[in-house]
């Protein structure tokens, strides 16, 4: 994803982070592309001050196992973000971290929830997509807001879910995860289908979102308290 350009100090126009997400967005594989499912995990990035560039900014891993959802791993990474925040190219800001969150954990779960977009983005390749293709893992976009596209909202009881279009075609599912508690945005991110994506964040969900990202989240404002001395 030019990190290498990033790495040099070589800025990126908008018209070339387009390209990068176009050309993501081809290589997402949007089916069941996997063996057996035994762990999960969650992967969550908070920064010390998210209006200032640069910042220090965290970024957790927790792993739990499928049927049991017992926690098995954690491991938070810190450094600094230079990327600013721009709407819709939110992995140019998040995913070098996230990257090396993937690269220094000792144990890789089967599958990754990914705190924001799939393929529910403008140009087909958020986050979720963007991590699941640069590492070739299995990953589903969890999002707690819509992003792109539209949708009716969905029956209030646990299950329910509607899908999350555009121009008529299927983007995400809009999934309630507790009753009268507001839904989650679900995409794939890569190697997976939607219907399982659905499942597996329904099976994981004992709040609004999945467990293993409510626990990296819980871990990362620890770990972010500890660390600014609150």
């Amino acid at each position: 994803m030019g990190r290498g350009e990033e790495g040099r100090g070589v800025p990126l126009s908008v018209e070339e982070l387009k390209r990068i997400q176009i050309d993501c967005a081809k290589k997402v594989i949007q089916r069941d592309d996997y063996g057996k499912l035994e762990t999960v995990g969650g992967m969550d990035l908070t920064f010390e001050k998210i209006d200032e560039n640069p910042t220090r900014a965290w970024a957790s891993l927790v792993v739990l196992e499928l049927e049991s959802l017992k926690p098995v791993y954690s491991h938070v990474v810190e450094d600094e973000v230079s990327f600013p925040y721009v709407p819709t190219f939110l992995a140019f800001r998040e995913l070098p971290l996230l990257l090396k969150l993937y690269e220094e954990a000792e144990l890789k779960p089967d599958l990754y929830f990914i705190d924001g977009q799939g393929i529910a983005h403008p140009r087909g390749c958020g986050i979720a997509s963007h991590f699941g293709v640069e590492t070739g893992e299995v990953s589903v976009g969890v999002a707690k807001t819509r992003l792109f596209g539209y949708y009716k909202e969905p029956d209030k009881k646990r299950g329910s879910y509607s899908y999350l279009k555009y121009r008529g075609r299927i983007l995400g599912a809009v999934v309630r995860t507790k009753d009268n508690v507001s839904p989650v945005f679900v995409s794939v991110g890569h190697r997976i289908s939607l219907k399982t994506s659905i499942e597996l964040v329904l099976k994981t969900s004992r709040y609004r979102i999945p467990e293993p990202t409510r626990l990296a989240h819980n871990l990362l404002q620890k770990v972010r308290r500890e660390s600014l001395g609150y």
